[in-house]
């Protein structure tokens, strides 16, 4: 395997839109820790090549203790680990903090910024507002991060082109060499879907949606970023490469509460449970459901993931009959021995992605 994902469930507060698995229980940060670590220590022999990424996504990885962060790291194979990625809300990243996490071996920073609009950041449940979002971001270069993505959000409610193309502004003027950008989704069971169902907030149409990617995507295109992933563009060599690996059908280790593992074969998913979880390592057993994949899914997979790249799939004879009709309007193109989705095939990816599904 070639990397780690470390899922932190823990959250201050939860954000209106977001449906990972998150909690609010943060006196047992110490304790999921210890967790994660014998997790770690049942679960070592699954993996069969050097770890070279670990990822510590969350929920809000930045909430953790400095020294559990630390101590994690400690217990993990980071001996020839190339990427090392922390997801960091912007009011948690303090100088203290960014010592902290530098001392331990992070050297990249996923900075989870969202807007530059301190009514859309409201109304997505952010605890940050503008200016602390420019501030982490300066301070994270300040104390020798170089390697720092940022997250962006559009189509939220009421969202203006005019709004959508000054956060793009402000995120060039921050001048980091990666950016994520997602369109809104209305998630059922999240605050914002009951609002949605209730009619207190409207979608965006499709067709000013597909505007705002256009726009993204041709104003970083222009700003040297390559679009190497639908939601991401990075400057040269500044790709994700833990990110990547899911991508590019690479196995890896998932470790905690609601965290996903792939060996090739299975994937396996720890229940999304922070006391059972707890509950089963004090057994040394991680309540988890498995699911062996047939070789449909697999396709399916490739099909699904690949297509999402800038590189495509690679041109078998069956992807390509299934791909010739989109072929032919422009959706896809062929290069390099692959099928890719064109610009203007983006904006309607999922619809060719499922009828090009087994």
């Amino acid at each position: 395997m070639a990397g780690i994902y470390i899922h932190i469930p823990f959250c201050k507060s939860r954000c209106a839109y977001c449906d990972f698995y998150s909690t609010t229980e943060l006196p047992l940060r110490t304790r999921y820790v210890d967790a994660l670590i014998r997790e770690y220590e049942l679960r070592r022999n699954e993996l069969t090549e050097a770890v070279r990424t670990i990822y510590i996504g969350g929920g809000t990885p930045s909430q953790l203790k400095s020294d559990d962060l630390a101590r994690l790291l400690q217990a993990l194979p980071t001996e020839v680990v190339e990427e090392l990625t922390v997801e960091a809300n912007p009011q948690d990243t303090t100088p203290d903090k960014l010592v902290a996490w530098r001392e331990a071996g992070v050297n990249r920073l996923s900075i989870g910024i969202q807007s530059f609009h301190n009514r859309t950041l409201r109304r997505l449940g952010r605890r940050h507002d503008a200016q602390a979002a420019r501030k982490a971001v300066e301070m994270a270069k300040q104390y020798g991060f170089t390697n720092i993505s940022i997250d962006l959000i559009y189509a939220t409610p009421e969202q203006t082109m005019e709004e959508w193309q000054e956060d793009i502004e402000e995120a060039l003027a921050l001048d980091v060499p990666h950016i994520s950008t997602y369109c809104l989704m209305y998630e059922k069971g999240t605050p914002l879907y009951e609002l949605l169902e209730k009619g207190r907030v409207e979608e965006i149409d499709e067709d000013t949606v597909n505007d705002m990617y256009a726009m993204i995507c041709q104003t970083l295109n222009k700003a040297g970023y390559d679009h190497y992933e639908v939601s991401n563009f990075a400057r040269p060599r500044y790709k994700s490469k833990h990110n990547s690996n899911y991508w590019n059908d690479t196995p890896y280790l998932g470790l905690g509460a609601g965290a996903h593992s792939y060996d090739g074969k299975v994937r396996r998913a720890n229940h999304p449970d922070l006391l059972a979880y707890l509950s089963g390592l004090m057994h040394d057993e991680v309540p988890h459901t498995d699911e062996v994949l047939t070789a449909n899914d697999h396709y399916n997979e490739q099909i699904m993931l690949g297509l999402r790249t800038s590189q495509g799939v690679a041109i078998t004879e069956r992807r390509l009959k299934e791909a010739q009709k989109y072929i032919d309007r422009g959706l896809l193109t062929i290069a390099n021995g692959h099928i890719r989705a064109t610009q203007e095939g983006l904006n309607i990816l999922n619809r060719i992605i499922e009828d090009m599904m087994i």
